[in-house]
């Protein structure tokens, strides 16, 4: 068998997310589809992660098996033709050895979230961004992000529905940064839970907004209580951007 791993970039407001359901279309479904059009293979692609309904990747990694050896620029050719009109990009299309596997040899995972901070709605950033209209204090949510960083019980942050064995996670960093009306969340870790970053973004949304104080994120984080934890933040907003190997 010859393993290939794949970068890929896509939209996912049209999507129920990464991983194959019966609900409805989904971005590792439209990638099997593609590849067993030119392939005349049922190959399972394998996800370094899952990413929910709408959420984005601007560098999503995933592998695959075929039983016979392809020009890697052909595969990511023919996926591109054959994923149209879907939005969703094949970057690079790379031969790697058969122990590689996308999701467990990855050490770290990095997320951004954008928030476009004004009164006036969105237009070119609709859906693709969440539209806060109160002012946020980016002093006050960089100081409250410096208490999610590091080895913790993060259970406050933990959806009610995630099948992760342990609410005990190191995260490498959170950093809040703004330009005008765009706010950018960053969070990397090796790996994360259902919805921790999208909790994590609507309790700093809670402390730009001056309903928390700084300290509230610390005494929430310690609580170990999921109704401590804010508003999860809405999907469009968060883009899978990179894993390191």
């Amino acid at each position: 068998m010859y393993r290939y791993k794949l970068t890929i970039e896509y939209n996912g407001a049209a999507f129920y997310g990464w991983q194959i359901q019966d609900t409805g279309l989904t971005i590792q479904g439209q990638i099997e589809a593609a590849l067993a059009k030119f392939t005349k293979q049922t190959p399972r692609v394998n996800g370094s992660g899952r990413t929910d309904s709408g959420v984005h990747a601007l560098g999503q990694v995933a592998h695959f098996d075929l039983n016979m050896e392809w020009d890697v620029q052909k595969v990511r050719e023919a996926l591109n033709y054959h994923l149209k009109p879907d939005p969703i990009s094949i970057l690079s299309v790379e031969a790697v050895d058969n122990d590689f596997d996308a999701r467990f040899d990855a050490k770290e995972r990095h997320y951004i979230y954008r928030i476009i901070n004004r009164r006036s709605p969105l237009a070119l950033d609709r859906g693709l961004a969440w539209h806060v209209q109160k002012p946020l204090n980016i002093k006050n949510m960089q100081e409250a992000a410096k208490y999610l960083v590091g080895h913790h019980d993060f259970t406050t942050f933990r959806s009610v529905h995630c099948q992760a064995k342990s609410p005990i996670k190191t995260v490498n960093q959170v950093i809040v940064t703004g330009d005008g009306e765009d706010i950018q969340i960053e969070v990397s870790a090796r790996s994360f839970m259902h919805n921790q970053v999208r909790s994590f973004v609507g309790s700093l949304k809670s402390v730009g907004e001056g309903r928390w104080q700084p300290i509230d994120m610390k005494h929430a984080l310690e609580a170990r209580d999921r109704h401590q934890c804010g508003e999860v933040a809405p999907a469009m907003g968060l883009y899978f951007v990179q894993i390191d190997y």
